[in-house]
């Protein structure tokens, strides 16, 4: 593993340890290669390759709450990239990018508050390959500012809320741009993404399929930056905020 700073706080589970995994995605999740319980957020500059250990939560990041403001298992810095790596449970708020990042191979195997979330002007921000589950509400937050992008491809995500939120009520907006490419989501599931029409939102869907019931390609929303909660507008592909093409599926 490369790209660790010290702040890292690791201890391998032992047979004894209470460590629950449920929901496990029908992706396919690679076996995992040994288990390590994570007491401090690792901070990860350059590259930082799991080889296929979970990681889960202990200590003050092990309670597996929905809570605002939790710290997350990783910290990766501009530029960094994280790869090969299973987060269990609990997996407290799992990811941070403070700019720039990759997430490849990636895969959560019960979504803590968010499986990841995107900060910095500029960013652009790639997951390829992974998955995740069990996401009561988002799986990948996005609170960049202006300039950058997300895409998501080669991804599964099933029992989740949204795939993707465009913040809607953070206090610095921007418009962003996200890309969906390759995509397999399986219900229970309620929207692939949410973004912003009224401050320039651009979403492109690019081959997606939709497995065991209905779910919402995009919803709309008027969003602000005052910490109100945002006012949905709509909802589906209107050919200019949100467009889709190649949807398998219900």
């Amino acid at each position: 593993m490369t790209g660790m700073r010290k702040k890292m706080a690791i201890a391998v589970a032992g047979a004894g340890a209470a460590i629950i995994f449920a929901n496990v995605s029908s992706a396919a999740v690679p076996p995992a290669t040994g288990e390590q319980v994570v007491t401090a957020t690792i901070e990860v500059s350059g590259v930082f390759d799991g080889e296929n250990q979970r990681f889960i939560g202990g200590g003050d990041l092990g309670d597996g709450g929905q809570d605002e403001g939790q710290d997350p298992l990783f910290q990766l810095a501009a530029g960094a990239t994280l790869r090969n790596v299973i987060l269990g449970s609990p997996a407290a708020d799992g990811v941070h990018c403070a700019g720039s990042c990759t997430l490849s191979n990636v895969h959560w195997e019960d979504v803590g508050e968010d499986a990841a979330t995107f900060r910095g002007a500029g960013a652009t921000v790639v997951i390829e390959g992974g998955s995740a589950t069990a996401a009561d509400d988002k799986v990948f937050q996005d609170n960049r500012g202006a300039g950058g992008s997300v895409t998501v491809r080669d991804f599964e995500v099933s029992d989740f809320g949204k795939l993707y939120r465009s913040c809607g009520n953070c206090s610095t907006q921007a418009a962003r741009t996200v890309r969906m490419e390759n995509i397999t989501a399986t219900a229970p599931g309620t929207t692939l993404a949410g973004i912003n029409v009224n401050l320039g939102d651009r979403l492109t869907i690019d081959g997606v399929r939709l497995v065991g019931g209905e779910i919402a390609l995009c919803d709309l929303f008027e969003g602000n930056n005052t910490g109100d909660e945002p006012t949905r507008i709509g909802e589906g592909p209107d050919g200019t905020s949100c467009v889709a093409t190649g949807v398998e599926g219900p």
